[in-house]
């Protein structure tokens, strides 16, 4: 069973909003536009437009941090995943997100912010020099332009399913809005929107789950009832059908979740894409960025119940008009027989529990959250553009007055270009598979890179170079070559020990996120080992062992970082024994 696709032409209407829902939709459009004009007049610097001037706190900067990422993979993407694979889909926000989370903010957040740099392309710069900044940053501008087309797409789809919208009219809406705001604001503007889209995706959504476990008798009752619709208990065990590939829904093995995943995916992800650093990096002083990813991640963890859990529920609750479970298609089947499609789970759930007022407040959480995501892609790649592209290689001699010029103009033309990336999407066979692909090319091999540089002196700047390169031109190839040949080819491409012949794609992206990052590793050690390394003081602040951590100013044990990480550590292990 493959994960669907978001439709391009879907065929009907899910409902009609009264008019305090449009009134709710169209009042969130004109705060989000007048908070881009509000804060114009604080972004005249490079520093202020591209990191918000250093100036957010630790609860901004951390609610700002998980936020970005609460675009359409979370929202649309991984309700209908959960109704596919059942709970499994909660790895890639608990073991796929918190471990990386909170190494980054006691690990690796003295790096980046200690060394001043604007981007993740310009750490790597100081760390290996121009070649692995320029094909880090070349790489990055792609994904980010492709990611904020995965968000564009889904609100038009969401725009279109549940409003009636042209999908056309609803993906310009989307990005003409997005644009000003980020353009005028700067990183500071869509800092703000994010704040703001983090307590209305929660306001929005939060009734779901609550009226929902109210409605199926609790958690217990609505186990019994997903393996009695289903017929089968997979769906709601987190472990314990790992042992094996063909006893879980995914096909994956725990191999793949704990390796490929929670060790290569999720670390790449949250410690070098600079969509989500760029926010822990406008933190006021390093204790905040410390904190910041700690917050994000306590905030992290309960995330799953508005997004999960109401996938779960469409299991049970989600009935035809006669009474009988409503059964959810794929994406192209929906699209040929007129039922509904998994990545309809959470419009569904809204309309089945909200009504006038608190469904405007719903659909419009759904809206806010993908304008998080475009706004995030947009300003990510309008700083690495401007600092990492066009400032190092283009125009390396302007004044700051232009650099924030450009700046401006880029997130525009990314915009642009993301339009038409939305598109894309529509070719892809889900949202998840797409996200996870692009993920295993550009950020698997990318944190091979920066841990390396981190935590190991003898790294060179050539080793750098070739291993970054070799892990992402190794990643596509081992896409190109299983996605066109047989599942026999998938099999011997990647390794039998890896996949099985019950492998999803979901499980093949595990798989190869994980070989990528294997390769970057062993190129740039190979080449680091044939190469001049730098000496130790050509290394301070860029490489643990070569560099004095700076204080962060705490004083009492309630103050540091590193305490509040253990007790959000200890939740999340709690949280993965409860429901193993």
């Amino acid at each position: 069973m493959e994960t669907a696709a978001l439709a391009l032409d879907v065929p009907r209407q899910l409902t009609q909003l009264a008019p305090i829902d449009v009134l709710i939709l169209i009042l969130y459009f004109a705060v989000v536009l007048f908070i881009g004009f509000y804060v114009k007049g604080s972004t005249n610097t490079s520093e202020e437009f591209f990191l918000a001037g250093r100036e957010m706190s630790a609860w901004i900067a951390g609610l700002s941090f998980v936020s970005a990422n609460l675009g359409s993979l979370e929202l649309m993407g991984w309700a209908g995943a959960a109704y596919q694979y059942g709970i499994l889909s909660i790895h890639w926000y608990w073991i796929g997100a918190i471990p990386a989370m909170l190494f980054l903010g006691i690990v690796m957040m003295p790096f980046y912010y200690i060394s001043k740099t604007h981007s993740v392309p310009g750490y790597l710069q100081l760390r290996f020099g121009e070649g692995a900044r320029g094909l880090s940053a070349v790489s990055f501008a792609l994904m980010t332009i492709l990611m904020s087309g995965v968000n564009m797409y889904a609100m038009a789809v969401v725009m279109q399913t549940v409003l009636g919208w042209n999908m056309t009219f609803s993906i310009w809406v989307g990005a003409i809005t997005v644009a000003i705001y980020v353009m005028l604001g700067g990183l500071r503007s869509a800092i703000i929107n994010e704040v703001l889209q983090f307590v209305l995706i929660w306001a929005g959504a939060g009734l779901i789950p609550i009226l929902g476990l109210i409605e199926t008798g609790g958690w217990a009752n609505l186990k019994m009832q997903i393996a009695r619709n289903v017929g089968s208990s997979e769906y709601t065990h987190l472990w314990t059908t790992l042992g094996t590939f063909k006893s879980n829904p995914m096909g994956v093995h725990w191999t793949g979740i704990v390796f490929g995943l929670g060790a290569v995916i999720s670390f790449g992800y949250w410690t070098t894409d600079f969509l989500v650093v760029q926010r822990v990096l406008s933190a006021n002083n390093l204790r905040a960025a410390k904190m910041a990813p700690v917050i994000g991640a306590a905030f992290k963890m309960a995330v799953p119940l508005i997004v999960i859990v109401p996938g779960l529920l469409a299991l049970s609750v989600l009935k035809n008009p006669d009474g009988s479970v409503m059964h959810l298609v794929a994406g192209d089947v929906a699209k040929v027989t007129g039922q509904h499609g998994y990545d309809e789970v959470l419009p569904l759930m809204l309309i089945r529990y909200c009504g006038p007022g608190l469904l405007g407040l719903g659909i419009t959480a759904l809206i806010a959250g993908f304008m998080s995501g475009m706004a995030g892609n947009v300003s990510a790649f309008s700083t690495v553009w401007t600092y990492d592209i066009y400032g190092a290689y283009i125009n390396k001699r302007a004044n700051d007055k232009h650099y924030v010029a450009m700046g401006r103009w880029s997130t525009v033309v990314g915009m642009l270009v993301s339009i038409g990336t939305a598109y894309l999407v529509s070719h892809s066979s889900s949202i998840m598979d797409y996200v996870q692909a692009l993920f295993s090319f550009f950020i698997a091999p990318l944190f091979g890179t920066v841990i390396l540089g981190m935590l190991w002196k003898r790294g060179t700047g050539p080793g750098g170079f070739w291993g970054l390169l070799a892990g992402t031109v190794s990643s596509v190839a081992m896409f190109l070559y299983t996605s066109t040949g047989p599942l026999e080819r998938r099999t011997h491409a990647l390794a039998e020990i890896a996949l099985s012949s019950n492998a999803q794609p979901m499980a093949e992206n595990l798989y190869r996120a994980l070989w990528s990052w294997l390769i970057c590793l062993l190129v740039t050690v190979i080449v680091s080992l044939m190469t001049k390394p730098k000496t130790k003081a050509q290394l301070s602040g860029l490489v643990y062992g070569a560099t004095v951590i700076p204080s962060d100013g705490a004083t009492t044990l309630l103050q540091k970082p590193i305490f509040w990480a253990g007790v959000v550590g200890a939740i999340f292990i709690a949280l993965n024994i409860y429901f193993a």
